[in-house]
């Protein structure tokens, strides 16, 4: 409840309920903090006014009231730390807990002032070979076009497909500065580092769209730097998926069109 009150975007992550948990123990921990500190301080306002205390008293403050109190934060906020945050940490890294290579949705997400761009691998789940000296406006992530890998790829432009209950792996990175890819919904946030592929993982479980932005300040057109995720059913997304390859590999479109007919001519000249 005290989440929603604070505006934090509604969940759409399998795992989200565990962060929303700690996040929400943790704002009740400094709602508390605040009202007693608040409260504290304006006691020692007229506990310690001059009309109270018109001569100084030089030897301080004998009750350990205060030193109990700082204590017992320091042991809850350790408590937050490895008994919640550590083990959430940990079931998030470990290696047996990452879903298998071929159930998960691979995605490539790579950052530039001042967009995203996404490449996926197609059917073949393969992606083309990359070089940085293939790096163009129609190329923006340098995929070699004669790498047969690469031959069914699409590259999307501050578009993000996923699919609803499939396991997705994001591998992230840049390709100037740090960015960071913030997928509020998917309770996941992660730096974009130049020179690194840095994978996070996690399953949508509700349909819809999302904004995404960058949480990184990465220049001056930063607060631009925004893309939309769409989370949508298999089938949608199957689609989506086919006809932006169509759009992107236009010649390889006709051939399928092709292979597709031909049955059907080979029955009309039996017929005929």
């Amino acid at each position: 409840m005290l989440n929603k009150l604070l505006g934090i975007v509604p969940n759409a992550a399998e795992h989200g309920p565990l962060i929303d948990h700690c996040l929400e123990i943790c704002h009740w921990f400094m709602a508390a903090l605040f009202v007693g500190w608040s409260a504290f301080f304006f006691y020692t306002l007229w506990r310690f006014h001059r009309s109270r205390n018109p001569k100084a008293n030089y030897h301080g403050v004998t009750s350990k009231a205060s030193a109990h109190l700082e204590f017992t934060v320091v042991i809850i906020e350790a408590v937050l730390l490895l008994g919640f945050a550590i083990p959430l940490w940990d079931k998030r890294v470990a290696p047996e807990e990452w879903p298998d290579r071929d159930e998960a949705l691979r995605v490539h997400a790579v950052g530039e002032q001042f967009q995203w761009n996404f490449h996926y691998p197609g059917p073949d789940n393969l992606f083309g070979r990359q070089d940085l000296h293939l790096v163009d406006g129609n190329n923006p992530l340098g995929i070699d076009p004669e790498d047969p890998a690469s031959k069914d790829d699409i590259v999307t432009r501050n578009e993000l497909h996923l699919v609803e209950f499939r396991p997705t792996v994001i591998e992230i990175s840049s390709k100037d500065v740090i960015h960071s890819l913030s997928l509020h919904s998917m309770r996941m946030t992660q730096d974009a580092i130049p020179g690194s592929k840095i994978p996070v993982w996690f399953r949508p479980i509700k349909t819809g769209e999302w904004e995404i932005v960058c949480a990184q300040l990465c220049g001056g057109g930063h607060y631009a730097m925004k893309a939309m995720m769409t989370i949508e059913k298999q089938a949608d997304f199957d689609q989506w998926f086919k006809d932006t390859s169509d759009r992107q590999h236009p010649a390889a479109a006709p051939a399928t069109a092709q292979a597709a007919s031909t049955p059907v001519q080979l029955a009309t000249r039996i017929g005929q």
